[in-house]
């Protein structure tokens, strides 16, 4: 069974940081690559950062290059998302999911609950 636990969501005005997490089933997380997406009422989800199983490689959709960090502790089987200098147009429900290396596809088709960003300008 996948778990995915998603939190450190909240209410932030422009230029606001946040810090997420999210916390895997060992089974999943176990060499497993990992990504954080986003979405928005009346959007598909999209794919905001990845990271690899060894943490050497990490990739960000453009909007938010420079400005979100991710990264992982495996013996926590958590993935974080440091969101800083944080506009209106992050607001969204973020999930993490292991993913297919190299891709923004969730392995397991599976998602947590999400937690919510709320940026105010």
């Amino acid at each position: 069974q996948v778990r995915l636990v998603e939190s450190g969501g909240g209410s932030v005005e422009a230029g606001g940081s946040l810090n997420l997490t999210c916390v895997v089933s060992r089974h999943t997380y176990t060499n497993a690559c990992m990504g954080w997406f986003r979405q928005t009422p009346g959007k598909e989800r999209e794919g905001v950062a990845r990271i690899s199983t060894d943490s050497r490689s990490t990739a960000y959709t453009t909007s938010v290059k420079g400005r979100f960090t991710i990264s992982r502790d495996d013996g926590k089987n958590t993935v974080y998302l440091q969101l800083n200098s944080l506009k209106p147009e992050d607001t969204a429900v973020y999930y993490c999911a292991p993913i297919l290396c190299g891709s923004w596809s969730n392995l397991y088709d599976s998602w947590g609950q999400g937690t919510q960003v709320t940026v105010s300008s």
